[in-house]
């Protein structure tokens, strides 16, 4: 809905919008290191395997070669003519050797990519130089060797898996595997190490928004041990901090108004002259404001008394009363029936003080009256649906590199925003409060004069 009070004109604005960095976590920063120093570690090893192994290996593979050629060789000639026939069928059920006679017109492939010159080298050099390797015979696949017997050329076929190594895509398997169980590890690893600082850094987020953190657990490494009972240690002394600060706020305000509404009874009976008791009422009232305003910058926010209120009715309600004073002159542009968790009473003293502010600060250039918008919309931004509440006048603004200044406890800027009396704690009250809201503030000069404040609420459940 839109509600006009006087004369003057609503006006919606966007909030500002906010660009964020994306930043890794130290969980996948801990990831990330420990995968590429387990990726590192299997590269080496597989290196130094391949280096050290290579000779081994080579020798192994020629020597179970030469054998197998040279007991199959002894046995042929060995043998009665008749058994011969005998004896190959044997080696070909039981041993899987095939011997087969050497033809000129054999087609043959060559030997097998596995087979290192170091293998050939050994062999020939216990079988003779003319010893030929293939991996397919007259496109019969297998591990071929060439020998003779008293001249005669034959051909004898292995099985591949008796001698050849592992092969690309067993490698490629096995790494798989193994990376596999070395990133489950990694991230197992990442969880443990970061679990103790996520609980840290959730504890520090809820004393941030007014909350009390549950004590964190006393266990783990002594360090872990050490800085989770100093937290809690630290939570505890907060709290006793708290309830003596709530004790102080009390006495001043006992302390000091008593004495000041004594002066001001004194005052009233004082024979004293028209001029000097206005001038003695204007003191006393601007004392009384000062500690009001101090009381209100040390008062805390507890999350706890945050109930669902409708912000629409509170800032009418805020409208409203502005609207009554002489001097000012109200326009609202409010969406109706938007509800907050807050606290009604700090959110109400957060409002009036932005509009009081605007009132002593923000006079309208050629007029004795101040301008006020307050609008109140549900938008989306990066955090999801925010009531925007933004609250601007249309005075003189503030410089750009002074805005800033504008949030810091017992800083006016008389300068910029003329002179006025206070403590200078209005705009640092409201960054207080708004903060403890989980509310986000922003300061803002506005197109044509004024400065525009705005914060964004998130909406109730």
């Amino acid at each position: 809905m839109s509600t006009t009070f006087a004369n003057g004109r609503p006006e919606r604005r966007a909030a500002p919008r906010r660009l964020g960095w994306i930043r890794s976590g130290l969980f996948w920063r801990t990831f990330f290191l420990l995968s590429v120093l387990t990726a590192l570690s299997m590269a080496s090893w597989i290196g130094m395997l391949s280096v050290f192994q290579r000779g081994s290996q080579a020798e192994q593979t020629a020597e179970l070669l030469v054998s197998v050629v040279t007991i199959t060789k002894a046995a042929l000639t060995h043998s009665a003519p008749d058994l011969r026939l005998e004896l190959l069928m044997e080696l070909v059920s039981n041993e899987g050797i095939r011997v087969l006679t050497l033809e000129p017109t054999d087609h043959v492939e060559p030997p097998p990519a596995w087979l290192l010159p170091e293998i050939a080298a050994r062999v020939r050099d216990r079988l003779g130089q003319d010893t030929r390797f293939s991996r397919r015979v007259n496109d019969m696949p297998g591990f071929w060797v060439s020998f003779d017997i008293d001249g005669d050329k034959y051909w004898l076929m292995l099985e591949r898996e008796r001698i050849a190594s592992l092969t690309g895509v067993q490698w490629l398997g096995w790494a798989t595997l193994v990376g596999v169980l070395s990133l489950v590890g990694a991230a197992l690893i990442s969880s443990l190490v970061n679990l103790p600082l996520a609980r840290l850094t959730a504890a520090a987020r809820a004393i941030a928004q007014g909350k009390r953190p549950a004590p964190l657990p006393e266990k783990g490494s002594k360090e872990i041990v050490e800085a989770n009972r100093s937290f809690n240690q630290m939570i505890d002394d907060l709290q006793q901090l708290e309830k003596d600060r709530a004790v102080i706020l009390a006495g001043i305000s006992h302390d000091l108004r008593t004495p000041l509404a004594r002066m001001q009874l004194e005052l009233e009976m004082a024979k004293l002259s028209t001029e000097a008791r206005e001038g003695m009422q204007s003191d006393i009232a601007q004392m009384d404001a000062i500690i009001g305003q101090f009381l209100d910058f040390a008062r805390p926010t507890e999350a706890a008394t945050f109930v669902p209120i409708n912000l629409s009715e509170l800032l009418e309600d805020c409208a409203r009363e502005a609207a009554r004073l002489q001097d000012v002159r109200v326009s609202a542009d409010i969406d109706g029936d938007i509800h907050v968790p807050a606290n009604s009473t700090d959110l109400r003293r957060v409002i009036n003080n932005i509009i009081e502010n605007a009132r002593r600060y923000g006079k309208t250039p050629g007029q004795d009256v101040t301008e006020i918008d307050i609008a109140c919309h549900v938008k989306l931004g990066g955090h999801g649906r925010r009531a925007v509440v933004e609250i601007n006048d249309h005075g003189v603004g503030v410089p750009e590199d002074q805005i800033q200044l504008l949030l810091r406890p017992f800083t006016r800027l008389d300068s910029a925003r003329g002179q006025a009396n206070g403590a200078g704690l209005g705009l640092a009250i409201v960054e207080r409060v708004v903060t403890r809201h989980n509310a986000e503030l922003s300061v803002r000069n506005r197109d044509g004069g004024g400065l525009v404040i705005a914060f964004s609420l998130p909406l109730a459940a």
